[in-house]
C-alpha cells in the first residue's frame, strides 16, 4: 500500500537567556547552559532523524515561554492533528507548560529533557503517563530517534496491508485495534494455481542453488524438494507484489500437499528481506512481526511455546525462521536444510541460534484494551532433531521476568535478538497498550 510521511509537530520551551540574566536567577539547568546554542545543535540532529526515518518533523523556530504562545501552539496542533508531538524544555520553569500541552492536545508525545533540568517530582508527573515517552537524559539522540520511530511505526501500521491466503472466499477487514491495519483474504486456490503455473526457470534454479550453497549441509531434502521450495518463494512474493501487500500470512498447514509443498523456505527468505510472514494465518503473530520490524529492523521467529522443566528454561520451536536475526543488514546465522518435521515432506530451515545472545519475546494482542506480552532473556542452546522432537528450528532460553518458565504467556510469540523489552514497554505506554509479563 502507498505510504505517506508520518508528521510530528515540535517546540522548544525556554525563556530568552537575556531575560534570565536580567532577573539574575536561571534555576535548573543554570546560567552556564546556552539554550539558544543547544537548540541549533538539537535541530541538526532532528533534521538528520527526519531524513533517516522519512518523516516530517516540524519544530517551531521560536521557543515557547509565554502563556499566549502556548495557547496559540495548542490551537495550531489541535487543528493539524499530526501523528505525534515533540516537546523539548530547556528550563525547569517551563515544566508547567509542558504538562498543559500534553493534557490539552492528547496525542502521542515525546518529551526530551537534558539531564539537570528537571527534579524527580517533575519527572514523575510524565514518566509513566500513558501517551507520553519521556527522555530525561544527556543529549540522548538515539532515544529521540526511537521516539520518532515509534510514532512512524503507528502511522505505517495504519497504512499497511496484510494479505491472508486462506479458505475459499475473498474479503477485507480492518484490525479492530489502535492501528487499523487492513487484512485482505485471498483463497488458497490462488496459491495452488500460481504454484502449478510456475516452471523450473533459471530464476528458480538460482534460488534453489543458493539455498544449498548457503546451507551448512542438506539432510533429508531431495533436489526436487529444493526446487519446489524455491518455487514457493516466488509464488509468495508474486502474491505480495500483486496485492501491494506489506505482510503475508497463510493457512499453510491446510494448504500443503503434493501440489502445494511447505512454504518454510519462502518464509525464511522473505522475513530476511524485511517482510512479516505469519504461519498458520496467525494475525497476532503477523502484527507482532510487523511491529518488531518497524521498531528494530529485525525479523522475528514465530514459534510454539514449550519449556525444559528440569533447567527451568523456555523451549520454542517452529519449522521456519529468519536467518538475519541480528538485523536486516547484518550477517545471517547458519542453517541446515531439513524436511518439515511434522509431515516429513519438503524443505524447512534449521536455523542455529548463537548461544549467549540476549533476546526479546513479544506477542501483540488486539482488543479493548490491546495488550502486548513482553519478555527478555538469553539464548542457551539449540537441539538436534532427533534426538529432540518438535519443529526443525528450536531454541532454549532463559526468561528474565518469570520464576517458572512454564508460566510464560502466549503461543506463537515472536522472538528477536537483542534486549528490547524496555523499549517495547515504552511503545506500549505511548500508544495505550497494556504490557503483560
Amino acid at each position: 500500500m502507498m505510504k505517506t510521511r508520518a508528521t510530528v509537530r515540535g517546540a522548544f520551551l525556554y525563556p530568552p537567556t537575556e531575560s534570565l540574566k536580567k532577573r539574575g536567577y536561571y534555576s535548573w539547568p543554570g546560567v552556564g547552559f546556552d539554550p539558544e546554542g543547544r537548540q541549533k545543535e538539537y535541530m541538526k540532529h532532528i533534521e538528520g532523524i527526519s531524513k533517516r526515518l522519512g518523516m516530517e518533523i516540524s519544530v517551531d523556530e521560536r521557543p515557547l515561554h509565554e502563556p499566549e504562545a502556548i495557547e496559540r501552539f495548542v490551537k495550531e496542533v489541535e487543528a493539524e492533528r499530526p501523528d505525534g508531538l515533540l516537546l523539548i524544555p530547556f528550563q525547569k520553569g517551563m515544566w508547567e507548560f509542558v504538562g498543559r500541552i500534553v493534557e490539552e492536545i492528547s496525542i502521542p508525545t515525546v518529551v526530551m529533557v537534558p539531564l539537570g533540568v528537571l527534579l524527580n517530582p517533575q519527572i514523575n508527573q510524565l514518566y509513566r503517563k500513558p501517551g507520553v515517552y519521556l527522555i530525561n537524559s544527556l543529549d540522548n539522540f538515539g532515544a529521540l530517534e526511537y521516539g520518532m520511530r515509534m510514532i512512524r511505526t503507528a502511522r505505517r501500521m495504519r497504512e499497511s496491508l496484510i494479505v491472508n491466503v486462506a479458505g475459499t472466499e475473498t474479503g477485507e477487514r480492518r484490525v479492530d485495534d489502535i492501528f487499523g491495519t487492513l487484512v485482505r483474504t485471498v483463497p488458497i486456490k490462488r496459491y495452488t494455481e500460481e504454484f502449478k503455473r510456475m516452471g523450473v526457470t533459471d530464476e528458480v534454479r538460482e534460488i534453489a542453488d543458493a539455498y544449498v550453497r548457503n546451507a551448512l549441509k542438506v539432510v533429508e531434502p531431495s533436489e526436487s524438494d529444493i526446487i519446489d521450495a524455491a518455487k514457493t518463494y516466488l509464488v509468495c512474493k508474486r502474491i505480495i507484489e500483486s496485492e501491494g501487500a506489506d505482510a503475508f500470512m497463510m493457512d499453510c498447514l491446510r494448504a500443503i500437499g503434493p501440489e502445494k509443498p511447505v512454504p518454510c523456505m519462502a518464509y525464511m527468505s522473505l522475513r530476511d528481506e524485511g517482510i512479516a510472514m505469519g504461519c498458520q494465518s496467525d494475525l497476532n503473530a503477523t502484527l507482532t512481526q510487523m511491529l518488531l520490524l518497524e521498531l528494530f529492523d529485525k525479523p522475528g521467529f514465530q514459534q510454539n511455546a514449550s519449556c525444559e522443566t528440569e533447567k527451568n528454561h523456555y523451549f520454542g520451536a517452529h519449522c521456519t525462521c529468519p536467518t538475519r536475526l541480528r538485523g536486516l543488514g547484518e550477517p545471517p546465522e547458519p542453517y541446515i536444510l531439513r524436511n518439515h518435521a511434522e509431515t516429513g515432506t519438503g524443505v524447512s530451515p534449521q536455523v542455529l541460534w548463537s548461544e549467549g545472545e540476549e533476546m526479546t519475546m513479544a506477542h501483540y494482542l488486539p482488543g479493548k484494551p490491546p495488550q502486548m506480552i513482553i519478555y527478555s532473556g538469553k539464548v542457551v542452546r539449540c537441539y538436534e532433531t532427533p534426538p529432540a522432537g518438535g519443529c526443525r528450528t528450536n531454541v532454549e532460553l532463559i526468561i528474565n521476568e518469570v520464576d517458572d518458565a512454564c508460566q510464560v504467556k502466549g503461543m506463537h510469540q515472536t522472538i528477536i535478538y537483542g534486549d528490547h523489552a524496555r523499549q517495547l514497554r515504552s511503545f506500549c505506554q505511548l500508544f495505550g497498550i497494556t504490557a503483560v509479563t
